[in-house]
């Protein structure tokens, strides 16, 4: 685990102890009752990229390597603005410390939008996966850099469970291997270099060929242009987690349409074969 994923974990674990103590299992099992069910993430983002891109449009007001990304930040507008543009899912970053996020963004946000919702967050324990269906996530993010083998499985167990999807995020190939072992059909290549916080889309290009088809491939990061989706896409990754490229475009909308508009050809079976 990198310095930077070690220090976030630790003060997570610390929150999530207080949250624990603050709002007990019994108080989210309560409020899961009156969720709407799961919007099915991992199904929108199946057929989005049948046609043509799964586009994951990320709503995150800070960034640990670029600091502030957007000054006039509204979650809501975000989200509406992402939605009339054509996004398959979205992303909340629900971390305050590193992200400036919080948990009533999601809840303010599924009010408004009818797309799947990740939470975008350090899931570390089973309390904050039952707390992520509490506050209306369809979705969750198991960063395999920062659990154990053991605990992915108890949190994606838990996940599924309660109806959620489970997104696995991955740096390397030991990590894929491990992610490959679970269950859920969502695999996420992070083009960020966890030590040096730098992009670098190569990471999807060398991992893609050891995704199974009957998997959901997503690139995240150092995505910017329709041309980098389109790159993308030619090894496999038809489906995509963009955040800070959105976060500086005044206009969001437009700027998922010029991405989502000429997709690379999905190639036919008999092509996959040659």
């Amino acid at each position: 685990m990198s310095n930077v994923l070690e220090s976030i974990c630790t003060q997570k674990r610390a929150h999530v102890r207080e949250r624990m103590t603050a709002c007990p299992i019994s108080t989210l099992l309560n409020l899961i009752k009156k969720q709407s069910k799961p919007r099915g993430f991992a199904t929108a983002l199946a057929k989005a990229s049948e046609v043509g891109y799964g586009l994951i449009a990320e709503i995150k007001k800070l960034s640990p390597s670029k600091g502030l990304l957007r000054k006039n930040f509204k979650p809501t507008l975000l989200a509406q603005s992402y939605q009339l543009g054509g996004a398959t899912c979205i992303s909340i970053l629900t971390d305050t410390p590193y992200f400036g996020g919080k948990d009533e963004d999601l809840v303010a946000v599924r009010k408004l939008v009818s797309l799947p919702i990740l939470r975008k967050d350090f899931i570390l324990e089973p309390y904050q996966v039952i707390e992520s269906r509490a506050l209306g996530a369809d979705c969750i993010l198991l960063i395999m850099a920062a659990l154990r083998d053991a605990e992915a499985k108890k949190m994606e167990e838990i996940a599924f469970l309660n109806g959620m999807d489970v997104l696995l995020e991955v740096h390397n190939e030991a990590e894929l291997e491990r992610a490959l072992r679970l269950k859920s059909p969502l695999i996420g290549i992070n083009n960020r270099n966890l030590i040096s916080l730098k992009t670098n889309t190569h990471t999807t290009r060398s991992l893609a060929k050891l995704v199974p088809k009957t998997k959901i491939l997503i690139s995240e990061s150092g995505l910017y242009t329709p041309n980098d989706l389109s790159e993308m896409a030619k090894v496999g990754a038809r489906c995509f987690l963009i955040g800070e490229a959105l976060m500086r475009k005044e206009n969001v909308t437009l700027f998922i349409k010029e991405l989502l508009l000429d997709p690379f050809p999905v190639k036919t079976e008999l092509e996959n074969s040659l």
